[in-house]
């Protein structure tokens, strides 16, 4: 009996260690985009031509708002390449898998200027473009968005977003942060960065209130972060707010319609 319950014990530690995971791999039409792969020799994909995605050397989560791994994991070394994709057109990030039920997924977009290879990822402002929490139901019981696009038939999980079509072109980093809230009073942030090449003749701006800076804009004591979902009080929870500012809804800056 003894025996059963050591291997009980370890198949449901293996099961946690297993349910991280990371963004592998981006498409954008019939085109392929390789990611970062923290299970291959760093030598073979730093600095290589066809590389796309800032270094992340681990599967494992970010625990703190206040780490600086928050804007693009750690450490974050950029890529010399950058993913063309135009506005108006989705570009789909591929898991492998991921397993975790809870929390909040967003998608955010930060303006580089002249290089992404060149930025500071934790000076630049991000601006929501796609946000999803809860979709049903109640906070334990319900479905999450992080739950329904896992698929169980051995296909990877695709998490398919569009670019704004009237943003203004140029390069960009895209950041995909999944927030898993499974653990009491533990938030656990997986974020991934990419650069992209964004094109089209659009004008569009975000103003400064749907900007966000990693660190700097999650505070640990926000309830959507904090928070125990199986408390009594969370038990008939239907409404969850996903932390940060309002998505940018692609708008010229109303400061600025007549430019």
């Amino acid at each position: 009996m003894a025996r059963l319950f050591l291997l009980a014990a370890l198949l449901l530690l293996a099961n946690t260690i297993a349910a991280h995971g990371g963004l592998a791999n981006y498409t954008v039409g019939d085109t392929w985009y390789r990611g970062y792969d923290p299970d291959s020799p760093l030598e073979g994909q730093e600095g290589q031509p066809w590389m796309v995605q800032r270094i992340w050397a681990t599967i494992d989560p970010i625990f703190f708002v206040n780490d600086t791994g928050l804007a693009c994991n750690t450490p974050g070394t950029a890529p010399p390449s950058y993913i063309p994709v135009a506005a108006g057109d989705n570009i789909t990030a591929v898991y492998w898998y991921w397993l975790h039920p809870y929390g909040p997924m967003s998608v955010w977009l930060a303006d580089c200027g002249t290089s992404c290879e060149d930025a500071d990822v934790n000076d630049l402002n991000y601006f929501k473009i796609w946000e999803v929490g809860l979709l049903e139901g109640n906070i334990v019981e319900g479905i999450w968005y992080q739950k329904q696009f896992q698929n169980w038939d051995g296909s990877p999980d695709l998490w398919p977003v569009t670019i704004p079509a009237t943003i203004k072109p140029g390069l960009y980093v895209i950041r995909h942060e999944i927030l898993s809230i499974h653990i009491e009073n533990k938030p656990q942030f997986y974020p991934e960065c990419a650069h992209l090449n964004i094109t089209g003749t659009g004008t569009a701006v975000p103003s400064p209130e749907y900007f966000a800076k990693f660190p700097g804009t999650y505070k640990e004591d926000d309830p959507s972060i904090r928070i125990d979902i199986y408390s009594d009080e969370m038990k008939t929870a239907t409404n969850y707010t996903v932390p940060g500012p309002p998505v940018w809804d692609g708008l010229v800056n109303k400061y600025c319609q007549e430019c």
